[in-house]
């Protein structure tokens, strides 16, 4: 959420910044719904200040034994009161629908980020590795899947529909062993701490990383009405939600493998063969609380992480900067990692690693005291995929694959296999 006195004392800047998004002009609206609330706050404090006044005046008049005087300053004091309590209604409608119109807006992009409409505008920023040559043409994750007889969409469309899978023998096992491997990598490595959190949420949790209420048709919910988690970044996040940390603890760092859940509305026609695009996947996510004037290295730090596990499972990927008009509500930046998919010859993104500044933690009132300050100022919060676990299991499976379809083992993760290093079918 953005700060409504920064853009009372900035509205240019502000304008500037979300038509960088394509949206229109916002701030004199926004100053405009603030001088509402502000007005009715000082009347509410006048009626206060007249009502103290009062009451003083009521005190000297029963002094005085002046009846009269005193019984009409109590009918004044009734009617301030009625005044006050239908003040105070009115405050609370302009405080919501202030924030309302926030919540709706999304982040103002970074002065470095790209400037374009949508990914066609994205900036290559650099690659690791070659694309593998093959002496014959490489399949696609499904079609390897589905001739191991271990990757079953028929079957899992009969329980549940389209967008779901079902993983049996080696290839199940393959994709827990990528999951455990990432989780590794970063809690040993890279020093975050690993965290096993709910996967149904509120709506203030949901709220705190701003996908609500813009992305809720994306989002699956409860008969109880929780939130199905979409991402880990929501529960790990709001760890920290409604607190005042001290510089010292920070920065945090926090990692999770979670199953995650998405309606995937407005994807009819994407990906619809295999794994790419799920209602149900696992991922690893990573989310780091910082200062703000640690936020910037916090964010190359991220990315790097996410870039190791990649390494070692020798992927070849880009990293492309996302430009202002593909960006997500919440991020400063972006980072893309894409992984190259042979069978379909295509990069695919495979995570995504944000700075947020301190928009989500204004959602949160997550904050932290300076050691320096009296005043307790916001973090900044940063999420991005260690990576997404399905996703690394179609590269692992299209990049390693052999030429009579069986599916050679990295050999980072053969020790998380049983020491198995080759995926054939059975029998």
């Amino acid at each position: 959420m953005h700060d409504i006195r920064f853009i009372r004392e900035n509205p240019k800047a502000f304008d500037e910044g979300l038509a960088r998004r394509g949206l229109p002009a916002q701030a004199e609206a926004l100053i405009a719904l603030d001088e509402k609330r502000r007005s009715v706050i000082s009347e509410l404090q006048a009626a206060q200040e007249r009502r103290n006044a009062l009451s003083r005046e009521i005190g000297e008049a029963k002094k005085a034994r002046d009846e009269a005087r005193a019984q009409a300053l109590m009918a004044e004091v009734a009617a301030l009161k009625e005044a006050m309590q239908a003040g105070e209604a009115a405050e609370r409608r302009a405080i919501a629908e202030l924030e309302a119109a926030l919540a709706a807006i999304p982040n103002l992009p970074k002065a470095d980020v790209p400037d374009g409409p949508d990914e066609t505008g994205n900036v290559e920023r650099h690659r690791y590795g070659e694309k593998r040559s093959y002496a014959f043409e490489p399949k696609e994750h499904f079609d390897l899947g589905e001739a191991l007889g271990q990757m079953d969409f028929e079957t899992a469309a009969k329980l549940s529909g389209a967008r779901f899978v079902v993983l049996k023998g080696q290839l199940a096992r393959l994709e827990r062993a990528i999951g455990q491997f990432m989780l590794d990598v970063h809690t040993s490595e890279h020093g975050y701490t690993e965290v096993s959190p709910p996967l149904l949420v509120r709506d203030d949790a949901v709220y705190g990383v701003g996908q609500l209420p813009k992305f809720e048709e994306d989002l699956f919910r409860t008969t109880d009405d929780r939130w199905l988690i979409s991402t880990a970044e929501v529960p790990l996040t709001n760890l920290v939600r409604e607190s005042i940390l001290s510089e010292e603890e920070l920065p945090k760092r926090f990692t999770a493998l979670t199953p995650c859940f998405r309606s995937e509305a407005g994807s009819a026609g994407r990906d619809t063969r295999g794994m790419l695009r799920q209602h149900q996947f696992s991922k690893v996510e990573l989310v780091s609380i910082t200062t703000p004037e640690a936020s910037a290295d916090e964010h190359e730090r991220m990315l790097a992480a996410a870039e190791a596990v990649l390494k070692k499972l020798d992927l070849h990927y880009r990293v492309v900067t996302l430009c202002t008009g593909d960006m997500g509500f919440a991020s400063q930046k972006t980072y893309d990692i894409e992984v190259w998919l042979p069978g379909q010859g295509a990069y695919r993104e495979i995570s995504s690693c944000s700075v947020c500044g301190d928009f989500q933690a204004r959602r949160m009132r997550a904050r932290y005291r300076p050691k320096d300050a009296k005043e307790p100022r916001f973090v900044h919060t940063l999420n991005g995929s260690g990576t997404a676990v399905g996703r690394a299991l179609i590269a692992v499976m299209e990049t390693w694959q052999n030429e009579d379809g069986s599916i050679t083992v990295p050999p980072a993760l053969v020790s998380y296999m049983g020491g198995v290093t080759r995926i054939e079918r059975a029998g």
